[in-house]
């Protein structure tokens, strides 16, 4: 018998099987909108439904990083899907956008239908919590070199969403006085795990099972495996009721580097962080790498995964909308005249309680980005 594509790593029977696993599980996040079925050459929605006068699509791609390094370690492949939805929703959201759609990439290795099964299901979660529906994507299996590690994979995603032009969000018309809200991320989210990872596993030497920190009810990879909020659907909920100047998306780059991107040249914000509460995972990285506060804010979020500015006189109702949403949304900072630059003062509000005291210390963004819009 000759050759064939089984030979060289690759198991087609596999893949159909995986297709069959999943078609549950996408079906459950259609809406109305989508048409057809999965397992076409691409994904069909009817936007005809939608009653916008000018609409605007806004499209976002992101992944979940080495996230999925530890995720793959641990065996725990049912969450990470969410992460994926949620670094991809949250970006359109910024915009004002309704996310509509998504599509996905899963690159593996060996392709194993069960453990496709769990990361899909994940994705399929994560667009049932964020209102899209998962109408198309894709698996492929690459075999890896001999001595290459064989148990990892690369996911990645794609989401649209629509916004009327004239209430499309982009940052320009924040003013001095506005009001900065955040909503509280639990972990990670989906950014810093390289340095993460190599924090706990080479410079700590923890495996994924012992203790998060000294103390700890939560192993390792509970803390690196946190999933990350979906903040989509409160937030537009509260933009149904409160117009937004901006919306930041706490991802790469820290609160500074983002909230920077949805800044006017003539106005700087001013983060408090003694605001909100840390949670003392990133304490723990901090003390194990000894690093730098400059860089933790850099790299982490801190506890912050989206910032919203609004007008001052917004602020209580805003708050309320938010945390009728599920997030314990709170006042973080304010706006003030400036270039365009992110200051934190302050020390953290630490999870166990304790507060250093306030520092007036300032911390400039790195250079804004353009908006995409």
């Amino acid at each position: 018998m000759g050759e064939t594509y089984e030979s060289s790593g690759v198991d087609i029977a596999a893949g159909e099987e995986a297709v069959q696993r999943i078609k549950d599980q996408v079906r459950s996040t259609f809406r109305p909108e989508a048409v057809g079925d999965i397992g076409g050459f691409g994904g069909l929605f009817d936007f005809s439904r939608h009653g916008y006068k000018q609409p605007v699509l806004v499209s976002a791609t992101d992944g979940v990083g080495t996230k999925a390094y530890v995720a793959a370690a641990a065996g725990r492949l049912s969450t990470i899907g969410i992460d994926l939805v949620a670094m991809c929703v949250d970006d359109l959201v910024c915009h004002g956008a309704e996310p509509l759609f998504m599509l996905d990439y899963l690159s593996v290795a060996k392709l194993d239908p069960e453990r496709i099964e769990q990361v899909v299901a994940g994705v399929a979660e994560g667009c049932r919590q964020a209102g899209c529906a998962l109408i198309g994507g894709e698996m492929a299996e690459h075999p890896v070199a001999s001595g290459e590690p064989g148990d990892g994979f690369e996911l990645v995603g794609f989401a649209t969403g629509v916004a009327e032009r004239s209430r499309l969000i982009t940052g320009a018309g924040v003013h001095p006085g506005d009001t900065l809200i955040g909503l509280p991320s639990p972990g990670l989210r989906c950014n810093g795990y390289s340095l993460a990872r190599r924090l706990y596993f080479e410079v700590a030497g923890r495996g994924l099972d012992d203790p998060a920190w000294p103390g700890s009810p939560h192993s390792v990879a509970d803390e690196l495996l946190t999933p990350s909020v979906i903040y989509a659907p409160a937030v537009r909920s509260m933009l149904a009721k409160v117009d937004a100047h901006s919306i930041a998306h706490v991802t790469g780059g820290g609160i500074a580097g983002n909230l920077a991107r949805v800044l006017p040249d003539k106005v700087d914000a001013v983060i408090d962080r003694s605001t909100w509460e840390q949670p003392p995972v990133f304490a723990e990285l901090q003390r194990i790498g000894d690093v730098a506060d400059e860089e933790m804010a850099r790299v982490f979020n801190l506890g912050l995964g989206m910032i919203v500015a609004v007008r001052g006189k917004d602020a209580t109702k805003a708050i309320d909308l938010l945390r009728t949403g599920g997030h314990r949304a709170t006042v973080v900072g304010e706006v003030e005249k400036g270039d365009g630059r992110v200051h934190l003062v302050g020390e953290p509000d630490l999870a166990n309680g304790t507060q250093r005291a306030r520092t007036s210390a300032r911390q400039g963004a790195p250079a804004r980005a353009t908006p995409p819009i």
